[in-house]
């Protein structure tokens, strides 16, 4: 009778496993990907860029009895990516010949410092620094526009420890 039992037993465990792992397979599989499912894929540049044009809300035109202020105006900008041996940036290169770092990302192995200069300024600054390896430098980064496009260049570390 016992050995009966744990059969039962045994059986019953084996069937709630399979049941909770069927479900959660079936939930995956027929999910939209709206609620950030484990199988969707990392966007492209053309496909963020295409969703930033679409969640950009439009301005709303200035009354004609008052003249837009110089402020509202924004500058001329070229949002571009720059990639690095260290990771990668979102660029800002504006008419004026500023650079402006919007947002950066690290390479697999590397983080980025904490002492980001993004800018706008004639040059923007982020230091790549390896995960644990010691023996590998850290990698201080200028970024500067020339003709609309960034340029990344490593500089000599200027950090004293």
């Amino acid at each position: 009778m016992r050995k009966w039992r744990n059969a039962v037993v045994t059986a019953a465990w084996v069937a709630v496993g399979t049941a909770a792992g069927a479900l959660g397979a079936w939930q995956l599989a027929s999910s939209d990907g709206a609620g950030g499912a484990a199988h969707s894929r990392p966007l492209d540049e053309a496909a963020v860029r295409a969703a930033l044009t679409a969640s950009t809300p439009t301005p709303t035109p200035p009354s004609a009895s008052a003249p837009p202020s110089p402020s509202s105006t924004p500058p001329s900008v070229d949002r571009s990516t720059v990639r690095f041996t260290g990771g990668s940036a979102t660029v800002e290169c504006r008419a004026d010949g500023t650079v402006r770092l919007v947002s950066w990302s690290p390479a697999d192995g590397f983080h980025i410092d904490d002492d980001v200069e993004r800018g706008p300024a004639a040059v923007a600054r982020l230091e790549a620094e390896p995960g644990d390896d010691d023996d590998q430098p850290d990698l201080p980064y200028e970024i500067r526009c020339a003709d609309g496009t960034p340029r990344a260049k490593v500089v000599p570390d200027t950090d004293d420890d």
